[in-house]
Parts: structure tokens; C-alpha cells; sequence
């Protein structure tokens, strides 16, 4: 995946993602929204190759395109150039009966249409496919509460990152599930994900000039105490057509 302008924080904590699974995992207090649209962006700019099949359980077309062009990205030509597949999962609605079968089988069908879209493409582009999803806790939702059928078709997704080239990037709202002890949908997508980026709140409070913090936790990169799991932190702003990333203590 290559950058259309100098790297910031996050794409070096990121790194090159191609063939990766990443896990975005953000709280209600703190959004990681920002992240995903910076990573599309990122995805369709004119120095990359990509293709984004994006999964859309959160919100319409017109919510991402309105975003995305205040970020400088046009969805609508991406989409007329078939860089950009976007699925409207808003009215996914799994009919009443046996919950596995007919869950599974709205999430099977998804699943065959990734799969048509990618054998569609050009050889060259096969291995260039990014399939985003916003969000995972949506699509549990949609599936009936089933969080096998859940599971299930990440691994489906995650066939394709080893099979083909192809990346799985992965919204989910972390603290949905304080109630319970580690539920095994995130243990499952952390084992998956070789990147883990949390958005939370500042450990000191509200800050004005501050919005929250990013921990950034590679698999893929060696750190200097020679680990391969590296981990970064840094804090963000998000402004209205940017978000800016820095050092704890950086700014006065």
C-alpha cells in the first residue's frame, strides 16, 4: 500500500499492510472512525494501486462520500472506476427461523459477492484488494446475535489475505461488551489482526487541544529492544478535513 504524501504517525506505526489483517477498536467516548477513513483515503489515492470492498453496517454511501471529500478523495469516481465497491448493509435483516442458517446464509451470500467482485478483477490487481468493514458489532447484530456465523466469515476473509495478497481491516466498538469477560469475537479478531489500533481517552482527562490517544500495536515490525511486536503511542486531533497525530508532550 503506498501513500500519496509523507507519512504520519500512524501509517509509520502501521506500516505497510498488504496481506494483513488490522483491528480498529475504538470505545463510545472515542471514535476510530477517523481511522478507517483515513486508511481509505490512504487505499484509493492516485500513488496506490488498491481496490476497496468496504462493508458498510454503520452507515449510507452518502455518509462516507460526504467525508471523504472534505479529505480530498471522491468516492463516487473510485466507485466509477472500480477502485471503490461499496456494500449497503443497512437493511441487512436475517428473516426469523433457525438463527444459524439464516444468518449464515445472508453472511454466505456476502462472502460469494466479495468473491465475485475480486475474480472479477484484473490478475494484477487480485493482491491489491482491501476489505474494510464498519462495523463488526453491527454485522453480530445483523446476524441475529450469532457470534459463530461472525467469526466464521472473518476467517472466510482472512482465507483471502494468505490465499491472494488481499487485506482485512476491521472496525469494532471495544467497550460494547463490558458486561462480559473478554468475549471470544474480539479474542478471535485480536488473534487475527498482525495490527491493533486502540483509540481512547486521555489518561489525564479532557485536554482542548487534544481529542484522544492512538496505541499502536504491530506484529510486523521490530522494535529496538529487537521484539517483533512493537507497540507506539501518540495522541490526535481531528480537525474537519485532517487529523493530526503527535507525541505525548510535544506541544505546549
Amino acid at each position: 500500500m503506498e501513500h500519496g504524501a509523507s507519512p504520519n504517525l500512524l501509517d509509520e506505526a502501521m506500516g505497510l499492510l498488504a496481506g494483513q489483517v488490522v483491528l480498529l477498536e475504538d470505545s463510545v467516548e472515542i471514535s476510530a472512525s477517523f481511522v478507517l477513513h483515513h486508511l481509505l483515503k490512504r487505499s484509493l489515492s492516485p500513488q496506490s494501486s488498491n481496490v476497496v470492498v468496504f462493508l458498510a453496517f454503520n452507515h449510507p454511501f452518502s455518509h462516507y462520500d460526504r467525508i471523504l471529500r472534505k479529505l480530498g478523495c471522491n468516492l463516487v469516481a473510485q466507485r466509477d472506476n472500480n477502485r471503490f465497491f461499496f456494500f449497503d448493509m443497512l437493511m441487512l435483516e436475517c428473516p426469523d427461523g433457525d438463527r444459524e442458517k439464516t444468518s449464515g446464509g445472508g453472511l454466505i451470500a456476502l462472502y460469494g459477492k466479495i468473491q465475485k467482485v475480486i475474480s472479477a478483477l484484473p490478475q494484477e490487481r487480485k493482491n491489491s484488494v482491501i476489505i474494510m468493514i464498519d462495523d463488526v458489532s453491527l454485522m453480530e447484530v445483523a446476524a441475529k446475535g450469532s457470534t459463530n456465523l461472525v467469526i466464521d466469515f472473518l476467517h472466510y476473509c482472512d482465507t483471502l489475505t494468505s490465499e491472494l495478497g488481499c487485506s482485512l481491516v476491521v472496525l469494532n466498538h471495544e467497550d460494547i461488551y463490558s458486561s462480559t469477560e473478554r468475549p471470544s469475537l474480539i479474542l478471535q479478531m485480536e488473534y487475527l489482526a498482525a495490527v491493533v489500533i486502540k483509540a481512547g481517552p486521555l489518561a489525564t482527562g479532557l485536554a482542548a487541544d487534544v481529542h484522544g490517544q492512538l496505541t499502536v500495536l504491530n506484529r510486523g515490525i521490530y522494535d529496538c529492544q529487537g521484539s517483533r511486536y512493537k507497540s507506539s503511542n501518540f495522541h490526535f486531533k481531528v480537525r474537519e478535513n485532517s487529523v493530526e497525530y503527535f507525541y505525548p508532550g510535544s506541544r505546549t
